[in-house]
């Protein structure tokens, strides 16, 4: 099995996700992904015949049974600035919160 996920991506995605790992679990979190990732191209190449239904967890999803997705219409909030309001600090129309200190972590 060749790596998809190799040590070094691995290391900056823990360094994005600001995350703290000991080698020895960074290393073992690091293989389960890459066996979930072969799992997922051994699943790819399974051939599935076009006639077989798509299914979702093991039930069908029919288009005639399913209800339609609803229309996605934008509603204004009838009170905005009353919302505003219970803010404990606003600027110009939007809400301010403060400015959160970054740590550079070893």
């Amino acid at each position: 099995m060749s790596d998809q996920i190799t040590v070094e991506v691995f290391n900056h995605l823990v360094q994005l996700a600001a995350l703290e790992l000991p080698a020895d679990q960074s290393e073992y979190l690091r293989a389960q992904l890459n066996r979930q990732l072969k799992v997922i191209d051994e699943l790819k190449a399974v051939n599935v015949d076009d006639s077989v239904p798509i299914n979702l967890h093991g039930v069908p999803y029919e288009k005639a049974e399913s209800a339609l997705p609803r229309e996605d219409n934008w509603k204004p909030w009838p009170d905005p600035q009353g919302i505003l309001a219970q803010a404990p600090q606003t600027d110009d129309g939007y809400f301010t919160v403060p400015d959160i200190p970054h740590t550079t972590l070893k």
